[in-house]
């Protein structure tokens, strides 16, 4: 999701470029992967219960705007990374980058306000899963933007996940009018679906840019896409009348919880990817969409529609056919696992 834009960026990362990219978090702790080989996948799995409570505690907060919480999100963003940028000494704005730094940042930061509003007028599950399909519409941007290859399982995965989108927005137009469930909110859901399918546009072009600026530290990134996005946000919000300070007492607790757990899940599937190949991270991140759907029933008491469940089904089996492939691709040549994980590995 919004947040697993950074997210995916150290996956590719970690996939193309090394671990150089990333901090090296395990140093010296290297016998943990010996007493739990699946330590990594467990990581991962963690990182996403972090952010799926992110979005429950968007979703909750409905006294304030959702470009004021995304400039608290971009502070939890921001502020841990600094060191690392001045630990490392990396150049903050690179010359020659600067254009595609901020044109990231803007593209980024749009993307995730427009999730926020999507967990606002949606199911927190349903928008979940369309905001989680960013990684599948890649493979088409980065074809139309960096000419690179788009085959049959990248064209099979965008197809999946277009008609389980269809399937979760229920537009009335196919289905007809239906009357909403006794236990459901009072959702603007063509706001909602527009306002997460747009995001996952912003999102994938966000993923294409950060391809674009692999070669850079990730802490630059980061810093840069924080600074700005905190700007922007705070622009916003003053523009359109949405600046306030949240109310004392559990309203500040969810918001300083939304910029901890917004750390604490990127940190983890930093780890997490220092330990594991890409592909099979990127399928433990699936568990987004079971968590958003458990959390949907705990917290919101909203049960899940038969056409959002089997469209959730179809989404989360696209983005598995992606990680796979990426796991695929990534094993030797002379690897038994990639002979038989066969035609993905082509």
């Amino acid at each position: 999701m919004p947040e697993h834009l950074e997210l995916q960026h150290l996956v590719d990362m970690s996939a193309g470029s090394g671990d150089e990219t990333i901090p090296n978090l395990l140093e010296n702790k290297r016998p943990l992967l010996k007493r739990c080989p699946y330590l990594g996948l467990i990581l991962a799995t963690l990182s996403s219960l972090f952010f799926s409570l992110c979005s429950v505690i968007v979703k909750s907060l409905v006294n304030i705007d959702p470009m004021q919480l995304a400039m608290f999100r971009f502070i939890g963003v921001l502020l841990p990374t600094v060191p690392i940028v001045v630990y490392t000494e990396q150049p903050v704005f690179p010359a020659g980058k600067r254009v595609l730094l901020a044109l990231r940042s803007i593209v980024g930061t749009v993307g995730l306000m427009l999730s926020f509003y999507a967990f606002r007028n949606m199911p927190l599950a349903d928008a979940s899963v369309i905001v989680f399909s960013v990684p599948v519409f890649v493979a088409f941007f980065a074809r139309v933007f960096l000419k690179e290859p788009c085959g049959i399982w990248n064209t099979i995965s965008i197809i999946l996940t277009l008609i389980g989108v269809v399937l979760i927005t229920h537009p009335p137009f196919l289905f007809g009018e239906t009357a909403p469930a006794e236990n459901s909110q009072d959702y603007n859901s063509l706001k909602g679906a527009i306002a997460a399918f747009v995001s996952t546009i912003f999102g994938a072009n966000a993923y294409v840019l950060l391809r674009v600026l692999k070669g850079l530290h990730f802490s630059v990134i980061m810093t840069n896409f924080g600074a700005f996005a905190i700007l922007q946000t705070f622009l916003y919000s003053l523009i359109f009348g949405a600046l306030c300070m949240p109310n004392c007492g559990t309203e500040r607790i969810l918001v300083v919880c939304l910029a901890l757990f917004s750390y604490l899940g990127q940190i983890l599937l930093t780890m997490s990817l220092q330990m594991e190949q890409a592909g099979p991270v990127a399928i433990a991140r699936s568990a987004d969409i079971v968590f958003a759907f458990l959390w949907q029933v705990m917290f919101f008491s909203e049960l899940p529609s038969k056409y959002s469940v089997f469209g959730a089904i179809l989404v989360l089996s696209s983005v598995m056919l992606v990680g796979l492939r990426k796991w695929a691709v990534a094993l030797p040549a002379d690897s038994q696992l990639r002979r038989k994980l066969g035609a993905l590995a082509q």
